[in-house]
């Protein structure tokens, strides 16, 4: 060994010139000039060119020559791989209301007639043998109606009470179903052991109070977005540490004209073969809502309670779904 040492101190140095195609040649430097597992002699030196991506070496021909196989070794084309993901979500939304009103009129001069039992509607007027003034709707003392857009009524006077005094009855129904489904299919190539992000939405702007006493705007985001970092194992399978959100504004219930954000997240990590789907997860929920509005009193008597009740009833489900399909792809293959 220290025979082997002197003469690896007495052979000459010459200098080599490396060309390094795909890997940085600053990490390849690093590497080389290690100490736990250096390849240099004591009096070699290695230094980059970074405008050519070249190593400019300096040692004996024996290190060179090691330096040589270790480059080509490691200078290979990074492997790469097609991310694509689908976002589902589905609703299904069924309305059910149902609303009466009801009032009386009396034949007196404008502006007389009984008093209104609920609501601000006036009572009625008057009526002549022509028409009955004011119309129907201005003469409905019990004021619950369907709400619902594209509601169906229907209205009538049921019976003229002794002094000329009217019964009038409106009663109305709406039904209404609802089925939506949201697919978002983000995808994104990026090389092995590298993290991609891809995202589109939009950013919510609002007020925030400044360190001086002002107020500022900022913004907050609310969009599609996934983040992978993928690691290509040597059987071709893929390891995947995955991010995917789906954020939107509720601007149904908005805060002094800033809408809050609906998140849904998920965070995990995965094995997949090349071209497998997996479900990454999902997120099933139901909503029902009841709603019961009546006259007090009369709205909790039996059988004729329901003309003084106005009620509703949704039911909502949804369901969010995520699935994720990694594929290897050859040179020069692209989206």
């Amino acid at each position: 060994l220290e025979a082997a040492k002197q003469v690896d101190e007495l052979a000459p140095l010459i200098n080599e010139t490396i060309q390094v195609n795909y890997a940085k040649a600053s990490d390849l430097a690093t590497l080389i000039k290690s100490k736990e597992k250096s390849v240099l002699s004591s009096r070699g030196d290695v230094s980059v060119d970074q405008r050519t991506n070249k190593l400019l070496v300096r040692d004996t021909a024996d290190n060179i020559d090691a330096i040589i196989a270790l480059v080509e070794e490691l200078d290979i084309p990074v492997r790469q791989v097609l991310i694509e993901s689908r976002v589902v979500l589905a609703s299904d939304k069924l309305t059910q209301e149902l609303g009466v009103r009801f009032g009386m009129s009396a034949t007196s001069t404008t502006g007389a007639g009984v008093a209104t039992t609920s609501g601000s509607l006036t009572a009625a007027d008057s009526f002549n043998q022509f028409a009955t003034t004011p119309q129907l709707p201005s003469r409905l003392n019990v004021d619950l109606p369907a709400i619902t857009a594209g509601a169906g009524s229907i209205g009538l006077a049921i019976a003229r009470l002794p002094f000329g005094t009217m019964l009038d009855l409106e009663l109305s129904a709406a039904q209404a179903e609802g089925k939506s489904e949201t697919i978002s299919s983000p995808k994104v190539i990026t090389a092995n052991q590298q993290e991609a992000i891809i995202e589109t939405g939009t950013e919510i702007p609002y007020q925030q109070a400044a360190s001086s006493g002002a107020t500022a705007v900022a913004f907050k985001k609310a969009v599609l977005s996934l983040k992978v970092t993928p690691q290509i194992t040597p059987d071709d399978r893929v390891i995947m540490d995955l991010v995917v959100t789906k954020d939107k504004p509720n601007f149904a219930n908005q805060v002094l004209g800033v809408p809050p954000i609906d998140t849904n997240n998920v965070q995990t990590q995965v094995l997949v073969d090349n071209g497998e789907t997996v479900v990454l997860g999902g997120v099933y929920e139901t909503s029902k809502t009841h709603n019961t509005e009546r006259v007090p009193f009369f709205g909790d008597l039996p059988v004729i309670g329901v003309l003084f009740r106005h009620k509703l009833e949704q039911n909502e489900k949804s369901e969010l779904l995520i699935f994720v399909t990694p594929k290897l792809l050859k040179d020069n293959i692209t989206l």
